[in-house]
């Protein structure tokens, strides 16, 4: 017997699998960010690396602790702020970085260069610390499960595979038009400001939103 859906509920759980992976969110403006702070390459590794943290929330989701998790709400806000905490922390780090460059120097050599590891680590980390994404896949997820197919565990990891595969393959294509806009805009002079500042300004409205929110 397949874990997947029968084929209506399963053609519905692509349609909104595929909305909700091109609505705007943090994810996706976190790729852009790293994309136009430090091109292309950077901003598929973040993508891999969000879809690396939402891998674990599909997991967690699976065996049932996002659930344990998200019934003690201090457990919840700590995580919550612990990740805008985290979103901060990249924002101020970019604007500083960008405040210390000199402006006479070329602008090949200003660029900044966060290693690739780092910046797959902080994708992870700044998908895995939001709290938002467990209690979505804790809503979403379940309403595709059939109970009476047995192994409800298997069919959530399925499905959370589904939509991180459709999220990640999104975000490297966001990744790679950034990444070119990027390229092509700092040739241009007067875009060195915004290309160096608008990142870090970026991170620290997305912590501001996850406290807000």
């Amino acid at each position: 017997m397949s874990l997947l859906p029968d084929p209506n509920v399963l053609f519905v759980f692509l349609v909104a699998t595929v909305a909700l992976n091109l609505s705007p969110g943090p994810d996706m403006l976190y790729v852009i960010s790293r994309s136009l702070e430090q091109g292309r390459r950077a901003g598929m590794v973040s993508a891999l690396g969000i879809g690396t943290g939402t891998l674990v929330h599909t997991l967690v989701t699976a065996i049932g602790l996002s659930a344990i998790l998200l019934s003690i709400p201090v457990a919840f806000e700590a995580i919550r702020y612990a990740g805008a905490a985290y979103l901060g922390y990249l924002g101020i780090r970019m604007l500083l970085a960008s405040r210390t460059e000199k402006d006479t120097a070329p602008s090949s050599h200003r660029e900044l260069h966060t290693p690739l590891t780092n910046i797959f680590r902080q994708g992870v980390l700044t998908n895995v610390l939001n709290p938002k994404v467990a209690l979505f896949f804790i809503a979403f997820l379940p309403q595709f499960v059939d109970s009476s197919k047995g192994a409800i565990a298997l069919q959530i990891a399925l499905l959370g595979l589904i939509f991180d595969t459709s999220g990640t393959s999104w975000n490297i294509l966001i990744a790679a038009i950034a990444g070119h806009a990027s390229g092509a805009l700092r040739r241009r002079s007067g875009f060195s400001f915004v290309q160096k500042r608008l990142p870090g300004i970026i991170l620290l409205a997305l912590a501001i939103l996850v406290v807000a929110r």
